[in-house]
């Protein structure tokens, strides 16, 4: 539900935009405004469901999550739409990390947490993709609201069934002390920054508004490191990037975000703005791609537990940047089989590869205190990727395109958005193979072969 969110709405931001009188630049909002939300406090709910407990962290995520989504199919302009969107983003916050750590202090490190970080994996990879999918569905048949109020009576659903399946577990040792200073210094200083890449073009890279709101982020930002620095109880604690897998997971998680909104975003826009596809057939031509994220994560997980992490986690981001180099070629009289069907499978192949062992790589070898604080690590990584990702190719986009939007300048800016976002992931495929220790991945291996032993 989580991730679906993020790319259920793609499909719907037409119709989104000729019914609430969206401008271009502020449609951008109703995709960011999650993400950011979703990204910026992300931290805080993973320390709160060490301390406070991941079961009933789960369960306010999700009926936050819900009531959000129930505000955001009401409303009735734009200002409303983002703020429930933004809301939405807090509950996933929430939800998120919680669900993750509760997978993770549920299975044992190895093969048995690989199996079900796969699940994880396919079910999350494969989200955004099933998301713009059913996107397209609700919005043809019964009005865009839906694809926010579709998520209400699943919410409530899993709240009211978590505590018959989950159990309750959460960090006794820690210090019950909460960096609220920092989530706020975090979230306030990136929305800065995402605001000024999508304002930029209209405002004037040059222009006061722009370089005064980049400074204002940036003090923002160091004030956050100030404060994790100086603070008993901090929302990260820097000693955890001393090892370089983390470190490494995490900076690859940004860039798969980077490139997998950016993806989703821009399909949805050539297939409808271009090629002319209806929401429904949008969302159908999307199909083959999480069918093959959901293979892939499948097959991830068992040659994880095979080979390690970081082979995999490279082939998945060789897949994803030649899927996004390969998108580079789309044409304005292009079409599904020519233009899309090729490339989606090869990046969906490699999102697939990719999701998978990062998010191992991010979470093993962490004690189950702290795996709280690194689930939610891992996910602020990607969303606050996708969110940076999507505003800077937002702007490159709209420098191409400008004020002509006519189908030939709208594919040159979709395709020079693409090949920004395949830089992304060749720069992701490099900090793999440089930052993620060859030797970690290993004993990984070595952790499956000696858990395996005994049934031996």
């Amino acid at each position: 539900m989580v991730i679906l969110d993020v790319a259920i709405v793609n499909v719907a931001l037409p119709s989104i935009k000729s019914d609430l009188g969206f401008s271009d630049t502020g449609l951008q909002w109703v995709i960011t405004a999650y993400a950011i939300f979703f990204g910026g406090t992300l931290l805080l709910g993973g320390r709160l469901a060490d301390l406070l407990g991941r079961r009933r962290l789960f369960m306010a995520g999700l009926i936050l999550f819900a009531i959000a989504s129930l505000a955001g199919g009401l409303a009735a302009n734009p200002g409303q739409l983002i703020a429930a969107r933004a809301v939405q983003g807090l509950g996933a916050a929430i939800l998120s990390p919680a669900a993750l750590s509760i997978v993770a202090v549920t299975f044992k490190d190895g093969a048995e947490r690989n199996k079900a970080l796969g699940v994880w994996g396919a079910v999350a990879g494969s989200g955004g993709a099933a998301g713009v999918l059913l996107g397209g569905v609700l919005t043809e048949y019964i009005g865009w609201e839906w694809v926010l109020w579709v998520n209400v009576p699943i919410g409530i659903l899993a709240a009211a069934i978590a505590p018959s399946l989950i159990a309750e577990s959460r960090s006794e040792a820690e210090t019950r002390h909460f960096d609220v200073a920092g989530a706020l210094t975090i979230t306030l200083g990136l929305s800065a920054f995402v605001f000024a890449l999508l304002d930029a073009e209209s405002a004037g890279w040059g222009s006061v508004q722009t370089i005064g709101t980049i400074v204002a982020s940036l003090i923002l930002l160091a004030a956050f490191v100030a404060i994790e620095l100086r603070s008993r109880a901090p929302l990260v604690p820097f000693s955890i990037f001393r090892v370089r897998t983390v470190t490494g997971a995490n900076v690859v998680g940004i860039l798969v975000g980077a490139s997998l909104f950016s993806m989703f975003y821009f399909i949805s826009l050539y297939m409808q703005q271009i090629l002319g596809y209806s929401p429904i057939k949008a969302g159908l031509s999307y199909l083959p791609l999480a069918v093959t994220i959901i293979l892939a994560a499948g097959i991830a997980s068992a040659l994880v537990t095979k080979v390690g992490f970081k082979p995999i986690l490279a082939i998945g981001m060789a897949c994803i940047g030649l899927g996004l180099i390969w998108f580079t070629q789309i044409s304005v009289d292009g079409s599904f089989l020519a233009d899309i069907l090729g490339p989606s499978i090869l990046a969906a192949l490699g999102l697939g590869f990719a999701f998978v062992p990062v998010t191992i790589a991010a979470v093993s070898g962490i004690e189950d205190r702290e795996q709280g604080l690194a689930s939610g690590l891992i996910n602020t990584s990607q969303q606050v990727g996708g969110a940076l990702g999507l505003a800077i190719l937002a702007a490159v986009a709209n420098s191409v395109i400008g004020s002509t939007e006519t189908p030939e300048k709208l594919v040159e800016g979709f395709q020079a958005a693409f090949a920004v976002g395949a830089g992304f992931a060749i720069v992701g495929l490099i900090a793999t193979l440089t930052l993620v220790r060859t030797s970690d991945s290993r004993a990984h291996v070595e952790l499956d072969k000696e858990a395996a032993a005994p049934a031996e």
